[in-house]
């Protein structure tokens, strides 16, 4: 894809270069990456300008937004999922978000398709999981974070993801994420969580944890 960059600095002044630059963001959401921002036509030293005033602030490396935008509901996904669009938030970061664990998660749980590269984001830790196909294309909700969509499974595949996963992760983890998924009541979907518990292949061993539940 070719860009066409129009610059806004120097032929504007310094503040007419940083109120376009301003516009910029707004019509974007408020966010932008650094090279986004320079293939919309502002200058680097205009988008530094900014930074330095205060008047945009870095979420991460390469991602500013308007620092008068209200505070960001989860900075990390937001940040990841614009760095490394790929990716699927999984396990326990998941599990998390969809309240279905005491556990306080300490990195961010991606999954990737194999194979994939999995790229340094400064300040956040990450854990990465290789997916095959189907497994790592199915279950992918979409959910709106501070204007972002960020790619989430659903909680019945995050918990059939986590009795595949319970040598890294704990088998204990698993288990009361089974727990708390069967007390959302009328919210449940059993057919769901079998076809992922088949997909895993983790039926035999789910099975008598959610016996036990029943």
């Amino acid at each position: 894809m070719t860009y066409t960059i129009r610059w806004f600095y120097p032929m504007l002044s310094v503040d007419q270069s940083l109120v376009k630059a301003r516009r910029v963001f707004t019509q974007h959401g408020g966010m932008l990456r650094t090279t986004e921002a320079i293939e919309l036509g502002i200058h680097p030293r205009t988008l530094y300008a900014l930074r330095d005033s205060g008047k945009i602030e870095r979420v991460a490396r390469g991602i500013y937004r308007l620092s008068d935008k209200p505070p960001l509901s989860n900075p990390d996904f937001v940040a990841v999922s614009i760095r490394i669009p790929q990716a699927v938030i999984c396990l326990v970061s998941a599990l998390a978000h969809h309240g279905l664990t005491t556990q306080v998660p300490h990195t961010i749980d991606l999954a990737l398709p194999s194979h994939a590269r999995v790229p340094g984001i400064e300040g956040i830790p990450l854990r990465a999981f290789w997916y095959s196909e189907p497994s790592f294309s199915a279950g992918i909700g979409i959910v709106n974070l501070d204007g972002v969509p960020v790619r989430i499974y659903s909680p019945e595949k995050t918990v059939a993801d986590c009795f595949k996963y319970r040598n890294k992760i704990g088998l204990d983890v698993a288990v009361e994420a089974l727990r708390a998924w069967r007390k959302r009541g009328p919210r449940l979907d059993f057919k769901a969580l079998d076809r992922f518990a088949q997909m895993d292949r983790v039926q035999r061993v789910m099975r008598p944890y959610l016996e036990a539940i029943l």
